[in-house]
């Protein structure tokens, strides 16, 4: 019978084999008093492949002895989260229960609103704990009712010192490992290619102890790694850090405007099997974040083409996202409304909820009119060219600037007018 793979061969079951994520595990940190207190709220853990989100809430089951149920938002639907929810409802109120049932749902940011809508009932009235799992930046992915009712918890990449305790953990632990004389002489390439992911380097041992012959030292250098990562078609890793330094590449030489390097990037993932979803995705970004209001089509454009790649998938994508990616890469730049809204968001969280003035406010009833609600509005399209002067922001925020337009052709032009209307 065949052994299961050493990642799971040593996937820990306490925390005091857990390696990584001190600022959550640590002494004194929030996910390990939730442990030791046996109050475990409802939570997303967000972080790259590898980093312990799946062995931490297993951990966190088991120690508090709750039962524990997995979704996965690539093969469940609606049906099955009802299904499971009924089913930690009824051990919920089980003598022989434990903890509250623990649903953990990986790739959490795959499910559909309606999906995650079904959830918010559950998680509301206390039938079960969430514990989600993403790769994807949850403000973008999960809905807000969601997040309100979870608190998200980043996890990190491993770093070196915690890559090598792994390492040393592995050669000592695993029976089959143990059993082989490992000599390891350098770790570069080994941490390089594990870019902080434990699962990647556990896979990367595996891979060295069945190259190597029984009997023979399974050696560990950076050229024998290398040599043998790039025998194996799974070399570029679209969890690892290869994925997340080639997309870094690939924006930052849209960003810079240069085509061919972006062309060239864009190509390194497509043969390296990256999902064109995910790169899609990333033009869309650009175009808002990097392009924006110098080249309003880009947006368009860049829409376009995530929309013709779930239509005609790959190999054909290829030629949309190249096309979309020379555009953006050669279009006029602008990131003026990408600091805007960061701008007026950290207003917000400076100032507050502040009320919105009376003139502006909606008054559906005569009570509200009474009150003055919408009184002194002026209607724009009442005055030449559509425009009037009057303030639209809180009292105690005046005429505060948020957007400061860059300088190109398109919002020379937008910048222009603002000036004659407003005469600043």
């Amino acid at each position: 019978m065949a052994l299961p793979p050493l990642a799971e061969r040593l996937r820990p079951q306490t925390l005091d084999q857990y390696i990584g994520q001190t600022h959550l595990v640590g002494p004194d940190m929030i996910l390990r008093r939730m442990i030791e207190t046996g109050n475990v709220a409802s939570f997303i853990l967000w972080g790259p492949p590898g980093v312990g989100k799946t062995t931490l809430a297993r951990i966190i089951a088991k120690a508090t002895g709750s039962t524990f149920h997995t979704l996965s938002a690539v093969s469940s639907g609606v049906k099955e989260v009802r299904e499971v929810i009924e089913q930690c409802r009824k051990e919920a109120h089980s003598m022989f229960s434990g903890g509250r049932p623990i649903l953990f749902i990986d790739e959490i940011h795959r499910f559909s609103k309606s999906q995650q809508d079904s959830l918010l009932g559950a998680v509301e009235d206390g039938t079960v704990t969430l514990i989600g799992a993403t790769t994807e930046n949850p403000s973008f992915e999960v809905i807000r009712p969601l997040l309100s009712r979870a608190q998200v918890y980043t996890l990190k990449p491993l770093d070196a010192e915690q890559l090598q305790d792994l390492l040393a953990h592995a050669i000592e632990n695993d029976t089959v490992l143990a059993s082989r004389h490992v000599d390891v002489q350098e770790t570069t390439a080994l941490f390089r290619y594990s870019g902080g992911d434990a699962r990647k380097l556990l896979n990367i041992l595996d891979l060295l102890e069945q190259s190597t012959p029984a009997g023979e030292p399974i050696v560990i250098n950076d050229r024998v790694v290398t040599e043998r990562l790039q025998n194996n078609p799974q070399a570029y890793d679209k969890g690892g850090e290869m994925h997340y330094d080639i997309i870094s590449a690939f924006i930052k030489s849209v960003r810079g405007s240069d085509p061919d390097a972006a062309v060239y990037w864009l190509a390194r993932m497509i043969a390296g099997g990256e999902d064109p979803e995910f790169i899609a995705r990333r033009l869309v970004i650009l175009a808002a974040e990097d392009i924006g209001l110098a080249n309003p089509n880009a947006l368009l454009l860049a829409n376009a083409t995530f929309d013709a790649i779930q239509k005609i998938g790959m190999p054909e994508g290829r030629i949309p996202l190249a096309e979309c990616t020379v555009y953006l890469a050669t279009s006029a730049k602008s990131n003026s409304a990408y600091m805007a809204i960061n701008a007026a968001l950290g207003e917000v969280e400076r100032s507050g909820n502040l009320p919105v003035p009376l003139h502006l406010r909606n008054a559906p009833t005569s009570l509200m009119k009474q009150m003055g609600y919408g009184r002194g509005y002026l209607y724009a399209h009442d005055y030449p060219g559509n425009f009037v002067r009057q303030q639209f922001l809180p009292d105690q925020l005046g005429s505060l600037k948020f957007w400061h337009p860059c300088s190109n052709p398109s919002e020379d032009v937008l910048a222009s007018r603002q000036r004659d209307r407003w005469g600043c």
